[in-house]
């Protein structure tokens, strides 16, 4: 974590002290910052103080479940990532913490290693996390003499500046981010446009030749077609087998 990145929060919510002890000190050791609450009133108390990134909530608690704690807060618009404990495994119960707003559910005895896979997957889907994690920047993509970069969403050959519309850089994209290798019209047509099936390769050879003429025109080619399979993009000189 770099130090203008804010600590992942997490609140764990269980009333076993030895559990919390265990849960508590390997979230640590992921540089997270934890605390623990016993019953479900604390467990709101915390959140709302906390603000967590990620919950760890046993739904069996001494006076209000989880799946009550857990309501409460979305109903305060919490948007905590939550993940249900529960020694029952049953469809029923699973059901229920999910349509109450949890994001997964493990049931015990579990493996401690598996809690914490689960917890790094929400946290990459967490919208407030990613919100606060500071910007970085793609790196620029590079085949050749031809440079793309996808932040700035500029191309240039050999210091050139190319002007191309969105579906041009997408299809340039897919193409440098598999250069050497053939893509079929399928995979691209996919790629760009979607896999809605109703889009003939009459597009895509329109992309194509647009292409050519802005980035391959009065140059060494770089996008070659590889007939009865589809397209592949190389570094100017690099025939690679090409016919």
């Amino acid at each position: 974590m770099s130090p203008a990145q804010t600590p992942v929060r997490v609140l764990v919510v269980d009333d076993e002290l030895s559990m919390r002890h265990l849960l508590a000190a390997v979230l640590r050791d992921q540089g997270w910052e934890v605390r623990t609450a016993a019953t479900g009133v604390d467990a709101v108390r915390e959140a709302r103080a906390f603000r967590p990134h990620l919950m760890v909530l046993d739904i069996v608690l001494p006076d209000v479940d989880g799946v009550r704690v857990l309501k409460a807060l979305r109903a305060e618009h919490s948007d905590a990532m939550v993940l249900f404990l529960s020694a029952n495994s049953a469809p029923s119960d699973r059901i229920q913490g999910i349509e109450a707003g949890g994001d997964d559910y493990v049931t015990k005895p579990f493996s401690v290693r598996e809690v914490v896979a689960r917890l790094h997957g929400l946290l990459r889907r967490s919208p407030r996390h990613r919100a606060e994690a500071p910007p970085t920047r793609a790196p620029d993509m590079v085949v050749g003499d031809l440079v793309l970069d996808p932040d700035g969403h500029r191309v240039a050959r050999a210091g050139a500046a190319i002007a191309l519309t969105a579906t041009e850089f997408q299809l340039l994209r897919i193409l440098m981010e598999n250069a050497g290798r053939v893509l079929s019209k399928g995979e691209l047509l996919e790629a760009v446009w979607g896999a809605d099936g109703g889009r003939s390769s009459n597009i895509l050879e329109l992309y194509i030749s647009y292409l050519r003429k802005k980035v391959d025109i009065g140059r060494i080619p770089m996008i070659h077609t590889v007939r009865r399979v589809g397209y592949v993009l190389r570094a100017a000189g690099d025939e690679g087998g090409a016919p």
